[in-house]
């Protein structure tokens, strides 16, 4: 679950304060509901609180960048909340739309954008490792270092 947290804020490093705090507020009210969610799955449970909580505090904050974030940095947190819950998470698209509220060709038409932008910077980071391999001198090693 924290990992879920990490992708979904997008903190770079180990430390990821902001991730282990949705994530400790998530567990939180899970476990305080507990006694509701007798019959329910409590992965799930604490995986709708950690969005819920998610989409909360990008609402806030949306806008303030990022330093170092990686790829999924460059998404909105629409998009990353998307990409989390079905590439990652593995959360069928009429289930993730009901998580979040939205019209389930929402959710496909996010789910296509963020995937297009994060194959075209994909595609980018290639072109711009391949240019750094052409400069390379011919006979050197890949990794920079003796073969």
């Amino acid at each position: 679950m924290l990992h879920v947290a990490v992708l979904l804020t997008a903190e770079p490093g180990d430390a990821a304060p902001t991730a282990r705090r949705l994530l400790s507020g998530a567990l939180a009210r899970t476990f305080a509901d507990w006694r509701r969610l007798r019959g329910d799955d409590p992965y799930a449970a604490t995986r709708a609180e950690l969005c819920a909580a998610f989409a909360r505090s990008a609402w806030r904050h949306h806008g303030r960048p990022r330093p170092g974030g990686g790829v999924l940095a460059r998404l909105t947190p629409q998009e990353r909340l998307v990409i989390v819950l079905r590439v990652y998470e593995g959360v069928a698209e009429e289930q993730a739309a009901a998580l979040l509220g939205l019209p389930a060709d929402r959710v496909r038409a996010v789910c296509h954008r963020a995937m297009t932008a994060l194959r075209a910077e994909g595609k980018a980071g290639a072109s711009g490792a391949a240019g750094a391999d052409a400069a390379r001198a011919p006979g050197a090693p890949a990794s920079g270092r003796a073969a």
